[in-house]
């Protein structure tokens, strides 16, 4: 997609609009795919050059009189092989010049001059122009003022005119081609170096997140609601960041809030504002969150605990863009990027009529399925170096690391607090380590110290019962490791799921136990 909002602040593009305005006096609109408007006519403070194109904008159905000009010559556009068009507009006599966006074969858009009149238009001609004008809501004085200022353009005029707006598409089309590829140049940058395991904050190498990554990559030029689903410390707030940032709204602001940490009134106020003297101790206006983030992302976490009578109000926004703040009396317009994220299990909740099947459908047209970190535990090493490092770097202490056997407890234990649980538990162990270099196992928390030394071994033929306990539980582990070597036939994925460890865990007690070698294993 092209980024028109990039394009519009380009030298050469505004170089171009200058010119068009003072040798021809036309505006120039540029328009998607979609017949959407992309320049800055909409605008609320927009300084119209073109006297006949204000006062049209300000006629009550004038921006749909524009609209089904542009839907109209848009389809005419694309069905032709002409890369420029100069075509009657909706008021007689009026006409402006369309210039096709084509990049690569693929139609993207166009670019409008408009609006200008024939040096052969009669006064008669005008004053049926200006009556039409009348008839569409402007006044007299309007209409006559704005027939006055269109600019009629002989036949050489209106030839100059189709090479500049031409020009204008094709310089669109080049800044576009140039983006693109620097964009492709950059993302096969980030894959030959070690980045390739990273997606905006998210760090992660296994196949679960890679997919989370390539759906994200999808979805970047998107401007759709998009659906969060997963437990609590998988990250869902760092995948709603990705998206904005990674978006065309990524200038504008992203906003969270916890949809869980309101009652329903606070969550009202807090959403949508309110109105001096709505309520006790509203002694002013405030704004909500959805006229502060108006042009940009609002992120709503844990929308399954919203209610019923919430869910109302938050679809009426999704459907017509428009909210009512406490105590307001008319309607306000939001364009806002709805992100909705939640830990529940939101189809059981339509089932049970605690959630909007017409919300879910409309805040769910992207879903995102985020694993759990016990869903992906190849990511747990690279998760604890980078953490390691970013609480090293924050306390300003020397890089520390891990001991063997603290890696060894770290890998085994489950996390069922996810990655948020992970990186409290290093800066702990950053903290408690002090001056110390190494962090040893005795520094873990007690449940992850204590992870599985309880378990009751199955199968103790073999292993001598007495002396330590320690030297009991490792040859047991050599054991276990060892007989499930020759019965997965070395595949250590498959042993690593069979044993309940994550395969990096298994590696290292591969290793340390000397077991590597097969035929060795195989013969004993």
């Amino acid at each position: 997609m092209i980024n028109w909002t990039e394009i519009s602040n380009l030298h050469v593009i505004a170089k171009l609009e200058q010119i068009l305005n003072e040798w021809f006096g036309v505006e120039q609109v540029y328009s998607d795919l979609h017949y959407k408007i992309r320049s800055s006519h909409l605008e609320k403070d927009y300084k119209f050059k073109s006297p006949f194109m204000k006062t049209v904008m300000g006629m009550n159905h004038g921006y749909d009189l524009i609209c089904q000009d542009i839907e109209k010559v848009t389809d005419q556009l694309q069905d032709s092989d002409a890369q420029v068009i100069v075509f009657e507009t909706f008021f007689k006599h009026v006409k402006a010049v369309v210039a096709k966006v084509d990049v690569e074969g693929e139609f993207l858009g166009t670019v409008f001059a408009w609006p200008f009149v024939k040096d052969d238009i009669t006064p008669k001609e005008e004053k049926e122009l200006i009556a039409q004008m009348q008839e569409c809501g402007a006044t007299e004085a309007d209409a006559q003022s704005a027939v006055k200022g269109l600019n009629k353009l002989t036949p050489k005029d209106l030839g100059y005119l189709e090479e500049l707006a031409d020009l204008v598409a094709d310089e669109v089309e080049t800044f576009h081609l140039e983006i693109s590829k620097r964009e492709e140049r950059i993302q096969e940058l980030n894959s030959e170096l070690g980045d390739k395991y990273r997606y905006h904050t998210m760090i992660g190498k296994s196949k679960k997140m890679q997919v989370v990554y390539r759906l994200l990559e999808k979805i970047a030029g998107s401007e759709s609601s998009v659906f969060i689903q997963g437990e609590n410390g998988t990250g869902k707030e760092l995948v709603a960041k990705a998206v904005h940032f990674y978006s065309p709204r990524k200038d504008n602001q992203f906003l969270a809030v916890n949809c869980s940490a309101f009652n329903d009134n606070l969550l009202d106020s807090e959403l949508f504002g309110h109105v001096k003297g709505s309520f006790t101790g509203a002694v002013k206006d405030k704004k909500g969150l959805f006229e502060t983030a108006n042009g940009g992302t609002l992120f709503l976490d844990e929308i399954g605990d919203t209610s019923l009578s919430m869910q109302v109000k938050l679809l009426r926004v999704l459907q017509e863009g428009t909210y009512l703040p406490v105590g307001a009396s008319s309607p306000r317009k939001a364009d806002v990027r709805i992100i909705a994220a939640t830990n529940k299990n939101i189809k059981e909740m339509m089932a049970k009529g605690e959630f909007r099947e017409d919300l879910y459908y409309r805040i769910n047209v992207i879903n995102v399925g985020l694993p759990s970190l016990r869903e992906r535990t190849e990511d747990i090493p690279l998760l604890l170096e980078n953490f390691l490092k970013k609480r090293c770097d924050e306390s300003g202490v020397p890089m520390k690391t891990f001991s063997k056997k603290c890696m060894e407890k770290l890998l085994d234990y489950p996390w069922p607090g996810n990655v948020r649980e992970l990186e409290n538990e290093v800066e702990r162990l950053v903290v408690l380590a002090s001056e110390d270099k190494m962090i040893t196992p005795e520094l873990l928390s007690a449940r992850i110290l204590d992870h599985g030394d309880s378990q009751t071994p199955h199968v103790t033929r073999g292993i001598n019962t007495s002396g330590s306990l320690k030297q009991a539980l490792e040859e047991l582990e050599a054991l276990m490791i060892k007989e499930g070597l020759k019965r997965c036939n070395f595949n250590k994925s498959k042993l690593s799921k069979e044993l309940g460890v994550s395969r990096a865990s298994l590696i290292m007690k591969v290793d340390k136990y000397g077991l590597d070698k097969r035929k060795k294993a195989a013969n004993e």
